[in-house]
């Protein structure tokens, strides 16, 4: 049999899943790398993976005053199956109860501490330009346990300018802040022509991830984690959908 036709409600969620790129999937990439979470051995990394995507709901969701959640509507929210969902929840206790569903308060508080976001966690932002802008003013990033500790360019003409309630730094700058604000996580916005040289620095400073949304592909030391995001590629699977979705209409 061949392959359906894609759904308009599938290529709203994968457009949706663009969008992601620079707000919710930035955020899910950062939890990825979590220290709790890299010491949770015993727990399959597909698991792991799937876990900043329930917070996601439920913090959507507490946001609208909701008490209670079911894992049906989980699973329509993280277009994660509700079977699979409780055997995920299952790895770290029990949760919910039979015909009410899960508590959305508490269960958003177990999977923070599990992911290690219920405490602050630093980041530095090397790259103003609009992405990097963009993250830097991003509010969810603090409610989400993420604290953007500096904003970096190497650009005198950005440099001293207010962003959200930072200024931008010269990148001369980095070394010191990493190590006076205990900066982990390291998010590169720069050109392709620059990544790797900002990459290098970073590491050198005592960051311990990288996430990388420049398109070069860069080299970390042993050690380091690094993650790489493509607003492009995201735009490119996509295309992908609305090309089938076209094809299928005759346009």
């Amino acid at each position: 049999m061949g392959r359906s036709n894609p759904t308009t409600a599938q290529l709203v969620w994968v457009c949706n899943s663009c969008y992601d790129t620079g707000v919710d999937r930035f955020l899910a990439d950062l939890r990825r790398f979590m220290p709790t979470v890299r010491a949770t051995h015993s727990v399959p990394s597909g698991v792991i993976e799937r876990l900043p995507s329930y917070l996601n709901a439920l913090l959507h969701l507490q946001a609208e005053g909701r008490q209670t959640v079911s894992s049906a509507r989980l699973s329509e929210l993280t277009e994660v199956n509700a079977a699979q969902i409780r055997r995920d929840l299952a790895y770290f206790g029990h949760f919910g109860t039979r015909g009410v569903g899960y508590g959305i308060v508490s269960l958003a508080d177990h999977l923070q501490h599990i992911l290690g976001s219920d405490r602050a966690q630093c980041i530095a932002i090397v790259g103003a330009g609009n992405l990097g802008l963009a993250l830097a003013r991003y509010d969810g990033l603090r409610t989400r346990g993420f604290v953007v500790s500096g904003l970096f360019d190497s650009d005198p003409g950005k440099v001293g300018l207010p962003v959200a309630d930072l200024v931008v730094r010269d990148v001369d700058e980095i070394e010191s802040v990493v190590a006076e604000q205990g900066v982990q996580f390291g998010v590169i916005t720069v050109p392709a022509s620059e990544a790797q040289r900002v990459v290098d620095r970073l590491c050198r400073a005592g960051v311990r991830v990288i996430v990388n949304y420049s398109t070069a592909f860069v080299r970390v030391p042993e050690g380091v984690a690094l993650h790489n995001t493509d607003p492009v590629r995201e735009l490119l699977h996509t295309l992908y959908y609305l090309s089938r979705t076209e094809s299928m209409a005759g346009v």
